[in-house]
């Protein structure tokens, strides 16, 4: 049987010597056991060898033939890339998932009695290039803990990239030491995802750009405002009425990017005086409203107390109407009863954080960064430039 074998493989194939196969190790099967003669020199390009193909030819042995179960199962999932949702803000994952003609990922999460997050994946990551969408909006330290969680498990299941996509990154106000004996909880929650294994991180609208630096890993950084822009421009607002306003002296940078791309607007500044946290006291305003149309530009909108004494001082110093626009709808009581109130025309926010029925009001329009983070995602996996889009 042997020898017919032997006497097969050495007719179809002349390469092979039947002395080579009879010389080899005898611990090894017939079939590994054959070497061939080089009918022409190597020709290595850029210093690699070249290794051919196996084609499923009659001439070469079954064993040689390419699994089609296996082939038919690696073209099923050719796909290398992944996406994830954890509890904070599921319908934005689906939209997102949507947006890229994707499928979200199936993975468990779940609360022990006593509190604990429990996390498992249902599917393999191995090799796989994994988006978890995690904003880590209220309650922020539960949230915060499944991502870390989320980014544990995918580093276990030997996932080859893990990208953090937060879309509200908390914690970003405590970017810096105002007063002694402060904690930088920026940074610390930075080290905290560095550390459970992500690879890269994914951000809209961070409070503060230096909260980039606190990353040891790089950091994309995409703005909210196209999605804000477009909107705006739908509607029938004279540019020459428009003006923009920042709320605050810190938010002005942000405000004349924005002012810039609405037909180059006027600029306006709030001027406060800030006695406690969540506390904010308006002093003057520098710039010109009379007759105008506002629009009040803030990253995000926590208990609403400066953005709500903004707008009285700026109906007081005589603006037609005034829209609040930010990115983060934080929604800290009692803001839905100062966004209410009548101050605003319209508070226009994006769904990073999901808003709940009960916090919807006329005034309210929400739109969605879905296709601005899906196509984000997109040119991060197959490593396209995303500032020169998006920024």
């Amino acid at each position: 049987m042997a020898s017919s074998s032997l006497l097969w493989l050495c007719s179809s194939n002349p390469l092979i010597s039947p002395a080579t196969l009879l010389k080899a190790h005898p611990r090894f099967p017939i079939r590994h056991r054959f070497r061939c003669s080089l009918v022409e020199p190597l020709m290595f390009e850029n210093g690699k060898p070249h290794f051919p193909l196996l084609t499923s030819d009659p001439a070469f042995p079954t064993f040689l033939s390419p699994n089609s179960h296996f082939q038919n199962d690696i073209n099923k999932h050719d796909t290398r890339l992944r996406i994830f949702s954890g509890t904070a803000n599921p319908a934005l994952a689906q939209e997102i998932a949507c947006y890229m003609g994707l499928e979200l990922g199936k993975i468990k999460i779940k609360r022990f009695a006593d509190g604990e997050i429990y996390v498992q994946l249902q599917e393999s990551v191995r090799g796989c290039d994994v988006f978890l969408v995690q904003p880590t909006c209220p309650p922020a330290n539960e949230n915060l803990m499944e991502l870390l969680i989320m980014i544990d498990a995918c580093r276990r299941a030997s996932a080859k990239n893990i990208t953090a996509v937060i879309p509200y990154f908390g914690y970003a106000r405590a970017d810096r030491k105002t007063q002694g004996r402060e904690s930088i909880a920026a940074k610390l929650v930075a080290n905290l995802i560095t550390e459970a294994g992500a690879n890269r991180v994914l951000a809209c609208d961070l409070h503060s750009g230096q909260s980039m630096g606190y990353f040891d890993i790089p950091v994309d950084h995409v703005y909210g405002q196209p999605v804000i822009l477009d909107y705006l421009a739908s509607k029938t607002i004279c540019s020459d009425d428009l003006v923009v306003v920042s709320p605050d002296v810190g938010g002005v940078a942000r405000a004349r990017a924005f002012a810039k791309k609405l037909s180059d607007a006027p600029l306006a500044i709030v001027d406060k005086r800030r006695h406690g946290h969540n506390v904010a006291e308006v002093m003057n305003l520098i710039g010109d409203v009379k007759g105008k149309v506002a629009v009040m530009v803030d990253d995000m909108i926590d208990t609403a107390g400066t953005i709500a004494k903004g707008a009285a001082l700026l109906h007081q110093e005589g603006a037609r109407e005034v829209y609040a626009c930010s990115t983060h709808a934080v929604f800290s009581p009692p803001a839905i009863e100062r966004l209410s109130s009548g101050l605003f025309q319209e508070v226009i926010i994006t769904n990073t954080i999901p808003v709940s029925e009960q916090n919807y009001f006329p005034q309210l329009t929400v739109l969605s960064v879905a296709n601005l983070l899906g196509e984000t995602i997109w040119r991060v996996h197959d490593d396209c430039s995303v500032s020169s889009t998006f920024q």
